[in-house]
């Protein structure tokens, strides 16, 4: 502020809304990035503006997650002040979204698209959460990115769960399964070997579904997680 950089304090602006989020100080963090919109649009930057927006997004999908952490309820069902709180952050990452498209990242698009699939999910909105991680793996898979490819199927999976596809679910949880393997992360492993033991259940196929939760126990065991 002294010397006069405003790229300069929106920038930091933007970092101290992160942090403050990190911190759980939702409401504070909103202020500061607000203020890195506010001045990346006076300063016509396009780039900085598009961050802003994202920030944004994230702080309110942080709070909407935190506050309904301590109701432990299935997706869809939310208490206004939740739902109000992950719409403003669906809003957010809309206006991020059109935008970057606007400036051809596509690696950015690729959050844009996974996020609004999360908040919406969260809605309880299953449909549309599901266009938006089919749009997140395409772009996963145009830029090799596994982990965010096995996100997108996991994602997927839960969301037809909520659909009563559990055929559509079984599949898009193997796939989780092999690219955790692919990717030799465990912990992933096994919570693929959970849902799939759980889908099976739903599709009445009863010793796969032994099979599946067998696999799962013998990865917690490995991993000493109680």
């Amino acid at each position: 502020r002294t010397i006069g950089d405003r790229i300069g304090e929106a920038k930091a602006s933007g970092n101290l809304g992160n942090t403050l989020k990190i911190l759980g100080q939702f409401d504070e963090a909103v202020v500061c990035c607000q203020r890195h919109l506010d001045i990346s649009q006076e300063q016509g930057d396009k780039v900085g503006e598009a961050r802003a927006l994202y920030n944004i997004g994230n702080v309110y999908h942080a709070k909407g997650k935190h506050l309904s952490w301590n109701m432990a309820q299935d997706p869809g069902s939310l208490p206004q002040e939740v739902k109000e709180t992950l719409q403003k952050a669906s809003e957010y990452y809309e206006r991020n979204l059109s935008l970057v498209k606007e400036l051809g990242d596509r690696a950015a698009q690729g959050r844009a698209y996974g996020n609004l699939g999360n908040t919406q999910y969260l809605l309880g909105n299953f449909s549309e959460a599901i266009a938006f991680h089919k749009e997140r793996l395409a772009i996963a898979k145009e830029f090799g990115d596994k982990a965010a490819e096995r996100r997108a199927y996991s994602n997927l999976g839960n969301a037809h769960i909520f659909l009563g596809r559990f055929d559509i679910s079984a599949e898009y949880y193997k796939k989780t399964l092999q690219l955790s393997r692919q990717l030799k992360d465990q912990a992933v492993e096994a919570q693929a070997c959970y849902s799939l033991g759980n889908t099976c259940t739903l599709l009445q196929d009863y010793e796969r579904a032994i099979e599946y939760h067998l696999k799962h126990l013998v990865i917690a065991q490995e991993l000493g997680d109680r």
